[in-house]
């Protein structure tokens, strides 16, 4: 059963995170479209500088090794990432040995990951990151719940995360149509197997309304916030 929140009571549900004493790693799971990476980006706002967001995003396969593999029409499927680098970097995080360590960026522009685009010093207290599969229950996926201190799925609803999800294909160059064609089927199939991980969270979270109008929907369009990941 998901719990309403505001944005100020997840911010502040965050705040309590980043003034531990030490560095604690926030995760935010979901569907593809429910609002992982808009909810991020606020938190982190929020809260500069002592919390940086580092996405799964960045582990994405390269383009080329995708088509290599022959996975280019699922992209975004568990198998379509680097699982393990994704693992390693949260261990890093976690050792407070590490003075910096740089993380990878997936840029929407170009549809690529991009290495060492992330620098997060020692000093930074809250490390926010976000993906589909936090919680998957397959190896290597498995060695994440460990490291996150706590892991928050969200759970906008079926019809609102749909039409989020078509909208950021179509702001991202998609027609229609094709927009809608694959939120509905390589998109939903990877839904389906998040929707398997809702359980394993320590929280299931939908944003109250008013909260998506003021914050959440500010984070969909190219050029500002990745979209309502």
């Amino acid at each position: 059963m998901s719990i309403e929140a505001t944005l100020d009571e997840l911010v502040g549900d965050a705040r309590r995170l980043a003034t531990s004493g030490t560095r604690r790693i926030l995760g935010l799971t979901g569907a593809p479209g429910a609002g992982k990476s808009a909810l991020a980006e606020v938190l982190v706002e929020a809260l500069a500088p002592n919390a940086l967001l580092v996405p799964m995003d960045g582990f994405h396969l390269a383009q080329a090794e995708l088509e290599r593999l022959g996975r280019e029409d699922r992209k975004g499927a568990p198998d379509t990432f680097d699982a393990a680098g994704y693992v390693a970097l949260l261990r890093r995080l976690r050792d407070p040995a590490e003075a910096l360590v740089y993380a990878p960026q997936f840029r929407r522009d170009i549809e690529e990951p991009i290495a060492g685009a992330i620098a997060i010093p020692q000093g930074v207290p809250l490390i926010v990151t976000e993906g589909n599969y936090l919680l998957l229950d397959e190896e290597p996926w498995t060695a994440l719940a460990g490291l996150l201190d706590e892991a928050w799925y969200l759970d906008p609803g079926e019809e609102v995360r749909v039409e989020r999800l078509i909208a950021r294909h179509v702001a991202y160059g998609k027609p229609l149509a094709a927009a809608r064609a694959w939120s509905l089927g390589s998109d939903q199939r990877n839904a389906d197997l998040v929707e398997l991980t809702r359980d394993r969270a320590d929280r299931i979270i939908r944003v109250a309304e008013d909260s998506q109008a003021r914050g959440l929907h500010q984070c969909s369009a190219p050029g500002g916030a990745r979209g309502a990941r």
